[in-house]
């Protein structure tokens, strides 16, 4: 897939059916993304009155750490709560107090007109969490050699849809390096207009990689893991270096 490329939006839900068969088999892939969950779960901002929604919740695995969370995605499965779209959510005004998005930002062609939904959707002060690639010079290397995925550097942006645009006719989208340019390299801050930006923090993730992902090999077994971890303790002072994951936490100020 190359940087702007359109791919038809069913290959979505065809990586969701992949990955589930890597998901079973592979325990230590699903013990990084408990953390993961966990890491998303601390930013939530449970004063604030309304539902805890996850989009392109995939499989549905956050519920683990998050019961209360209401999983959604673009295709209907039966492991998740309801079918949504992030530029037409059917949630009312002011219904929802955090808003997750894992791995989903890189694929909002749009972002600007999927802010604007979720500005719609939020209670005042309510909180938009996106977990996304980080693109360091590590992550650049290994997103760039391993995923199939553009990291879509240079990619121009494209905030607002066109006039006429209709949320049913999105299409397949990826360009991992978006969330690094909008949120951490701050690329034009002023598109953020109506949001305080709480956080952007990078994260090592030398103890992903290693679990292969949803397609490649695993490298060692628990002991390696305890090893990987400490690495990304340690390389966590380095995020221009060895980032590979981006948590972001935008406050609505509506």
């Amino acid at each position: 897939m190359n940087p702007g490329e359109s791919l038809p939006v069913g290959q979505h839900n065809l990586e969701i059916q992949g990955n589930r068969l890597a998901w079973e088999r592979k325990p230590q892939l699903r013990a990084v993304y408990r953390g993961f969950h966990e890491l998303i779960a601390s930013r939530l901002d449970r004063s604030v009155a309304g539902l805890v929604v996850e989009l392109g919740s995939g499989m549905g695995s956050i519920k683990e750490v998050i019961p209360d969370c209401v999983t959604t995605d673009l295709f209907p499965n039966p492991w998740l709560d309801c079918q949504e779209n992030a530029y037409r959510l059917s949630f009312a005004d002011g219904a929802v107090s955090n808003l997750i998005l894992f791995d989903v930002w890189h694929h909002l062609r749009y972002p600007g007109t999927a802010l604007a939904e979720f500005r719609r959707v939020l209670a005042p002060g309510g909180r938009v969490i996106v977990f996304d690639p980080a693109v360091s010079l590590m992550g650049r290397l290994l997103y760039g050699l391993f995923h199939h995925e553009p990291l879509g550097m240079r990619l121009a942006l494209t905030w607002d849809a066109p006039e006429g645009f209709e949320p049913s006719d999105a299409d397949y989208f990826a360009a991992q390096g978006a969330a690094t340019r909008i949120f951490w390299r701050r690329e034009n801050p002023g598109r953020l207009a109506g949001w305080e930006l709480l956080e952007a923090r990078p994260l090592s993730s030398f103890e992903y990689f290693a679990t292969g992902g949803f397609s490649g090999p695993q490298l060692g077994g628990a002991f390696a893991f305890r090893l990987w971890r400490e690495l990304d303790r340690m390389a966590s002072a380095l995020p221009n270096l060895f980032a590979a994951r981006l948590l972001i936490v935008l406050k609505s100020t509506k």
